[in-house]
């Protein structure tokens, strides 16, 4: 069976990787559009099926992993930043606070049925952070790609007091619950 990862994500890449079973990457395409008023959880498991259907119509047989992750302070989503201003203004939001990464992780196509779509959430504990950090941070241009504006993998590591939960959720592909959702439809992990 094929396996498609229908992300452009190098991060997602990397962490499927792991698995060590072949696979293809052929990004999803058009609008992330999650419906009106919906929480974290709704918009990710919505993007992540979305992604994975739109991919798993134009393969017929192959088995297509979608997935989008947001960061979620005080009920509010924080995408990836528009610039640099929103970027600012995501970490500054985040500086010693708590907020929580959500991961939609959605299987469609051969042996998914329909769709198949579960969540993940890790809470993650930021230290405060100065403005001259949160600048010096900017500058390097590694928050613009990132939901809520930083990469726990990078150097905003320096940043994080701690977590609770899936360290690989905070990436973007919570290794552990995909890899229950593959072993579910059949896919042999070693």
């Amino acid at each position: 069976m094929e396996l498609i990862l229908a992300s452009a994500s190098p991060r997602r890449r990397e962490l499927l990787s792991y698995f060590d079973i072949p696979f293809s990457v052929i990004p999803a395409s058009g609008p992330e559009e999650p419906p009106a008023g919906a929480d974290a959880e709704r918009t990710v498991a919505f993007l992540s099926r979305q992604k994975a259907r739109q991919v798993a119509d134009a393969h017929p047989g192959a088995l297509v992993i979608g997935a989008d992750t947001v960061v979620e302070i005080d009920g509010t989503i924080l995408g990836k930043p528009r610039d640099e201003a929103d970027a600012r203004r995501m970490l500054r939001r985040l500086s010693g606070r708590e907020h929580r990464v959500w991961t939609g992780v959605s299987l469609a196509g051969d042996g998914a049925g329909p769709c198949s779509t579960r969540t993940a959430m890790t809470r993650v504990f930021f230290r405060e952070m100065s403005d001259a950090e949160i600048d010096a941070y900017v500058a390097t241009g590694e928050p613009m790609d990132k939901a809520g504006a930083y990469g726990y993998q990078g150097r905003a590591g320096m940043y994080v007091e701690r977590i609770e939960g899936d360290f690989f959720n905070v990436v973007g592909l919570p290794l552990c619950l995909l890899g229950q959702m593959l072993r579910e439809t059949g896919v042999v992990l070693h």
